[in-house]
């Protein structure tokens, strides 16, 4: 349905969106095929809910723009999924037979949890590239009061001249002059930075309750709902 209202707005780049999101759909029908892997139901719809929430609401429906924590609220859920999926490959090397591994749990956390960081790291190269090359706006603008910088000392010093309370901030271009009320628009760095910082979080999270889980193997927890295993013979 999206996708034939935005045909018929003649919305081009959300249709685009919406055949993205069709073809993430059918990544873990793919990769359990593919791979002879098994999804825990609970992992795979929260991998689909996350994709539709991601693309569709916050990308075409703007939630991104509506909600101010819906952005948030996805990288904790990216880290936290993220760091399931890495905890769950170094896991089934961990209990192949024929490897021969015996890792310590804490270092199948730890690889679990950098697996995730390094994910969202990626992402935000993407975002900046894409922002750079495409101009897009993909690392959201904030406006900020306070900037502190060694750019503005003009003595050359390696000393921040701190700027507080911005009441108004005035962009000269060809075709005039924008003006920006009530701060300084900041390019990006701060939503890099809080995107990162829950994606922590949601890694830390989850590597925790997975070093529980490894610890005593209790197959009724709540890691168990995540992990991948390999289907069995």
């Amino acid at each position: 349905m999206t996708l034939v209202l935005q045909l018929l707005h003649k919305n081009y780049e959300n249709v685009f969106l919406c055949i993205l999101t069709l073809f993430l759909f059918l990544l873990p029908s793919f990769f359990e095929t593919k791979f002879k892997l098994d999804l825990p139901e609970s992992l795979e719809i929260v991998i689909l809910l996350f994709i539709f929430a991601a693309e569709i609401l916050g990308e075409i429906q703007n939630f991104y723009g509506i909600f101010s924590n819906w952005d948030t609220i996805l990288h904790t859920i990216n880290g936290f999924l993220c760091a399931a999926i890495g905890f769950s490959l170094i896991d089934i090397l961990n209990r192949y037979e024929k490897l021969h591994l015996n890792l310590s749990p804490l270092f199948v956390a730890i690889v679990g949890f950098t697996f995730s960081m390094t994910i969202s790291v990626l992402w935000e190269f993407f975002e900046y590239n894409a922002d750079v090359y495409f101009k897009t706006d993909m690392q959201k603008d904030e406006i900020i009061t306070n900037i502190s910088s060694v750019s503005l000392n003009e003595d050359g010093k390696n000393v921040a001249v701190k700027v507080n309370d911005i009441l108004e901030t005035d962009i000269l271009t060809k075709n005039g002059t924008i003006k920006i009320e009530n701060g300084y628009l900041d390019i990006g760095l701060h939503d890099t930075m809080e995107d990162l910082g829950v994606n922590f979080i949601g890694a830390v999270v989850y590597s925790i309750i997975g070093y529980i889980y490894v610890k005593k193997r209790n197959e009724a927890g709540i890691a168990q709902k995540f992990m991948v295993r390999m289907k069995k013979a």
